[in-house]
């Protein structure tokens, strides 16, 4: 009998890559999941005008860490596709915003559902976001020291604190 789909993931192609970030093989997301193979996600900050962050709860019905807060959109990078297309392309899907991307930091995350690299980028919104409300229950923005406060108070995903400590490195050192 063939093997179902991970719950909640896509029936997606991604690139199984290697620890340096080079493309092995074009694989299903299920099967690179299932198997521990590292892959590629893009995931980006969104910052307002005022310098706050946001925050959404995810919904309470997705397999994958429900009701769980993040401090970033993203997903999974599509074979074929650049890091700043997947941003970009999940900025608009999750919280219904098109905005210039700009990347800031990647790292190995061995974290979270799976091991992956993770490219963490930074979006300056002017507009408010539209969620989908499939993936979305909430959304708020922040102050940084709020959103350390919230991190401390409520059940956040592992990539958002990976995530949110790379991307405050990256600012410390200049690059963010």
């Amino acid at each position: 009998m063939p093997r179902q789909p991970l719950a909640g993931l896509a029936d997606e192609t991604v690139e199984r890559v290697d620890e340096q970030d080079r493309v092995l093989a074009v694989v299903g997301r299920d099967e690179a999941v299932r198997r521990g193979w590292l892959h590629r996600i893009a995931v980006t900050v969104c910052r307002d005008r005022e310098g706050r962050i946001l925050v959404h709860r995810r919904s309470e019905h997705l397999t994958r860490f429900p009701g769980h807060y993040e401090v970033a959109s993203g997903g999974a990078v599509a074979a074929g596709e650049s890091y700043e297309e997947a941003a970009s392309r999940e900025l608009a899907e999750e919280l219904g915003v098109r905005a210039p991307v700009r990347f800031v930091v990647k790292f190995l995350n061995r974290r979270g559902l799976s091991p992956h690299w993770l490219a963490v980028h930074e979006a300056v919104l002017s507009d408010d976001p539209n969620p989908d409300p499939d993936e979305v229950m909430w959304h708020g923005w922040l102050t940084e020291s709020a959103l350390l406060r919230s991190m401390e108070e409520n059940p956040f995903t592992p990539d958002s604190e990976d995530a949110l400590r790379h991307y405050f490195a990256a600012a410390e050192r200049g690059t963010a």
